[in-house]
């Protein structure tokens, strides 16, 4: 199960820390991606994280301004979002895939499990 946590309303350029929690203990080629969905928009890559390995993956439109990160103790995943802006406004999505391979972490139809969403709402 994904548990994701930390929306809220801020304004532009603000920053925002979004957190999932994952039972079980992951491992191997455990991916754990966020995805985004604002309404009437289709569901969005934002970044994935390789469990094991801590390498990361982003979006072009977020790089530089979000972080993604895992804690091998809590198991949780967090995403950092720093300079928020209007457009990044919508339903913050974790979803994990318990074998994966790094060519399809980008297609959200990909993933084996989802949480609940956590609405991030930026205000201009």
């Amino acid at each position: 199960q994904l548990q994701a946590s930390g929306g809220g309303l801020v304004r532009a350029g603000e920053s925002l820390r979004l957190s999932c929690a994952v039972s079980g203990r992951p491992s191997g080629r455990f991916l754990l991606g966020w995805f985004r969905q604002a309404p009437g928009k289709e569901r969005e890559f934002v970044a994935a994280i390789n469990w094991s390995s801590a390498i990361t993956y982003y979006a072009d439109n977020v790089k530089g301004r979000f972080t993604i990160s895992r804690d091998n103790t809590e198991n949780t995943a967090a995403l950092q979002m720093h300079g928020l802006k209007p457009e990044d406004t919508a339903d913050y999505i974790c979803a994990a895939k318990p074998r994966g391979i790094v060519g399809q972490i980008r297609n959200p139809t990909y993933y084996d499990y989802w949480g609940q969403g956590t609405l991030v709402t930026v205000s201009s």
